[in-house]
């Protein structure tokens, strides 16, 4: 096709014995149109590739299942030196589709195209300098084998989300809505008890009260004028008529703190989510998160605190196993933070996320999905919903806030003024 549009094509055909009717088929194509071709081996010298030069690598797809070596490996080597363009095809040459690369040989991609579904090694962070711009296209395989094909791994996208999505009714009023405590912001942090609150705020509940400091009470007024706060410490007082509370942003790492989170998951019958320093000391006493059976808690960890809650993994396809097997053995969901976000859920499926973009790699972003996630909560979405509908418009703000002030300039409270124009971009 290359060559009937007048560009200048030249094949290079690595050696082997098995080969398709369609490799033979496309090979006497290549013939009779006298398009060059040459098969590679070590005798013969190697392609030279200079960096105006398009390579499209077609090399090897999804059936690899060892990693590279010898004249494959050396070829891919010799491509990745070039600078040139590269057009992976199916999927970058050398990179595995379900399970790690590292240390592998692989064919860094500018660009993927690749077919009908996502592969799981496009979700992983760890292969993101090997895949480029990932682009799937349809190629008609038939929707019915689709629907019908079990698989422990789902994507969150648009379709999905409208699925989930619940607007609002014409006659109701706040109280219809949910009302949300958050434990959150000692007196050096109140940035994120702040983040948090106006996330929260933002995500539709009725309303919100923050517990705090004596001192950072008028602190907390300034900032947000529709939450309500309060300095109670009785768990009968303060949880009374709340429906969802959220503990963690902006915490210090004390023992009444601790104490606070071990009642909260003892006692607390309605759905809470743990973040931030909460999960520091959640470390502690894990095994506390099964006795949650009617309402499992919701952790949203990065890597770094997922690492001090579950412990060490060798990669990212570890760590999502792990994940699966702590929501599992905990009854918790985990909202695992990062280059598509990851939800492992107690029933052993796993979600990744389709929006968001590397400008929300920022102080405070983590804060804001933690509000929108408690308050999707207490307006009566499930614990699957919200954690979906969160991760997705919480990404989508981020998108649209990155086009608004570029990734490089973006802050937290950039994706959280954004969180409207997510809204009303899945309403449409």
């Amino acid at each position: 096709m290359l060559h009937h549009t007048k560009l200048s094509v030249e094949v290079f055909i690595l050696p082997g014995e098995k080969r398709s009717d369609d490799f033979i088929i496309n090979l006497e194509r290549l013939t009779v149109q006298n398009i060059a071709h040459h098969f590679i081996n070590v005798e013969k010298k190697l392609p030279t590739i200079k960096p105006e030069h398009i390579v499209i690598d077609a090399l090897f797809g999804t059936g690899l299942n060892k990693p590279l070596e010898n004249l494959p490996a050396q070829i891919v080597e010799l491509i990745n030196q070039s600078n040139a363009r590269i057009i992976s095809i199916d999927i970058p040459s050398g990179l595995f589709a379900d399970k790690t690369s590292r240390h592998n040989t692989i064919i860094k991609a500018s660009e993927t195209l690749s077919f009908q579904t996502n592969k799981l090694a496009f979700m992983i962070a760890e292969n993101g300098d090997y895949i480029g711009n990932v682009h799937i296209l349809d190629i008609g395989l038939h929707q019915k084998f689709y629907d019908e094909t079990n698989t422990q791994f789902a994507a969150i996208d648009k379709d999905l989300i409208q699925t989930i999505y619940k607007p609002r009714k014409n006659n109701s009023h706040k109280y219809d809505y949910g009302h949300a405590l958050l434990f959150t912001g000692s007196k050096n942090m109140m940035g994120a008890s702040i983040l948090c609150g106006k996330a929260c705020l933002r995500s539709g509940v009725g309303l919100v009260t923050i517990h705090a400091e004596e001192n950072a009470i008028s602190t907390i007024h300034v900032a947000l004028h529709e939450a309500l706060t309060t300095t109670e410490n009785d768990p009968e007082k303060i949880w009374n008529k709340k429906n969802t509370i959220a503990i963690g942003p902006g915490l210090e790492a004390s023992s009444s703190n601790s104490n606070k989170l071990q009642q909260l998951i003892k006692h607390f019958t309605g759905p809470i989510v743990i973040d931030a320093t909460a999960l520091t000391l959640l470390a502690e006493f894990p095994e506390l998160l099964f006795q949650r059976q009617q309402n499992p808690a919701i952790l949203t960890p990065h890597t770094g605190e997922f690492e001090k809650l579950f412990g060490k993994t060798m990669n990212d396809f570890e760590r999502i196993e792990l994940a699966l097997h702590k929501a599992s053995t905990l009854n918790c969901y985990i909202i695992l933070k990062g280059h598509h976000t990851f939800i492992a859920t107690p029933n052993g499926k796993g979600f990744f996320n389709t929006t968001g973009n590397p400008g929300m790699a920022t102080a405070g972003s983590g804060d804001a999905l933690t509000g929108m996630v408690t308050g999707l909560l207490a307006q009566g979405y499930t614990q699957l919903q919200a954690c979906l509908l969160s991760v997705y418009l919480h990404g989508l703000a981020g998108d649209i806030a990155a086009e608004k002030f570029s990734q490089e300039a973006l802050i937290a409270g950039d994706i959280i003024d954004c969180f409207g124009e997510a809204f009303k971009t899945i309403t449409k």
